[in-house]
């Protein structure tokens, strides 16, 4: 869930994490999304990080997925 992504160490321990099941199970899966490079930092709602972090989440549960049928 979003709640438990909730800064960017969290999302790259997560992502590192769900790697290493992937890698250990054989499972070929695409990359996660790269992290943002164009926040201005003036705390924009719609901001590149609340992207960023959707999309971590989204890559979390497919790769978990995938994870579990390899």
């Amino acid at each position: 869930s979003l709640d438990s992504v909730i800064n960017l160490e969290h999302a790259q321990l997560a992502i590192a994490t769900q790697q290493a099941v992937l890698i250990r199970k054989g499972a070929d899966f695409r990359a996660p999304p790269p992290v943002p490079t164009t926040c201005c930092g003036k705390g924009c709602e719609g901001c590149v990080w609340e992207g960023y972090f959707e999309a971590v989440v989204f890559w979390l549960d497919d790769a978990k997925i995938v994870a579990s049928s390899a």
